[in-house]
């Protein structure tokens, strides 16, 4: 073919017939919006948008591995309910998983299929593999999302039987939560954090530990972006998440498209808060001016 004849490129994922980032982002919608959200497919759908190479194959390998490790579960386990214990010795001493402070310098340690491959990850990651493999095994199991640091509780919650899966299922008593909690915030345990978290709340979690990662490297505006417009497709999100996407278009150099949501957003906020629409109006007129 000559160099003055150009041709239709295929999008990511068409020649091989695997999706591309736009079609992981409308299966993470739909699961998003479903019913009864299933957790392990939304974490996994966030590292499908994350990692190109991630192929329907590689899903489909994590969602075996979960089920694999919920099989090796002791069956008695069911009768004795001692499912911390059991836990930690089948997914924190046999298989190895645990977190280390380096993991929070790594965007795989929020990223499902790598943490199931790397056995390292955030607390949350960490919280979910056990949340998953629990599930599978029959267990009554609930994530707590304290202040600074996720964890796992077994049974009725008002019992705080807890674990942390970031420390390989050291167990945790109330106090344990209490100067956690502390430690992170420097306040009293609230009984409002100690209310099971939602699928969506946790997704939106993580969806925000990412864009802390991204936020002090400019180089990864990338990933920020993809980050928030994951978690504007929740049901439930913080609706200034609108604002911070309209600033990220416009660190792209997508000037025209950054004003114009901010300038949507600023009439959102109008309502609420004038001057601070006022703000973003002048913000979106100089992103504007960017062009000349």
């Amino acid at each position: 073919m000559g160099r003055g004849v150009t041709e239709d490129v295929p999008p990511e994922g068409a020649a091989s017939g695997e999706p591309d980032r736009d079609d992981w982002r409308r299966e993470f919608a739909e699961e998003a919006r479903a019913e009864r959200p299933d957790l392990a497919r939304l974490c996994l759908l966030i590292g499908a948008v994350a990692d190109p190479s991630v192929t329907r194959r590689v899903l489909d390998e994590a969602e075996i591995e979960l089920d694999r490790l919920a099989g090796l579960v002791p069956y008695a386990t069911r009768l004795t309910g001692d499912w911390a214990a059991e836990l930690a010795a089948l997914l924190g001493r046999h298989e190895g998983f645990e977190g280390v402070p380096a993991d929070y310098q790594r965007l795989e340690s929020s990223l499902l299929h790598e943490v199931l491959r790397r056995r390292r990850g955030l607390p949350i990651l960490l919280s979910v593999v056990w949340m998953e493999v629990a599930r599978r095994a029959g267990a009554p199991v609930y994530g707590l999302g304290l202040p600074g640091h996720f964890v796992v509780g077994f049974g009725d919650p008002a019992d705080l039987r807890l674990a942390d899966p970031f420390a390989g299922g050291r167990a945790m008593t109330g106090a344990d939560a209490e100067l956690l909690v502390a430690s992170a915030t420097g306040e009293a345990l609230d009984r409002s954090m100690l209310r099971p978290a939602e699928p969506g709340a946790i997704v939106l979690r993580i969806l925000n530990n990412i864009r802390a990662w991204a936020a002090p490297r400019p180089e990864r505006s990338d990933v920020a972006l993809w980050a928030v417009e994951l978690a504007l497709l929740l049901p439930s999100h913080p609706a200034r998440l609108r604002y911070e996407r309209a600033e990220l278009l416009v660190q792209r150099g997508e000037f025209l498209t950054g004003a114009a949501e901010m300038e949507a957003y600023a009439q959102i906020m109008d309502a609420v808060d004038p001057e601070s629409a006022t703000t973003i109006r002048r913000r979106a007129r100089a992103a504007r001016a960017l062009l000349n």
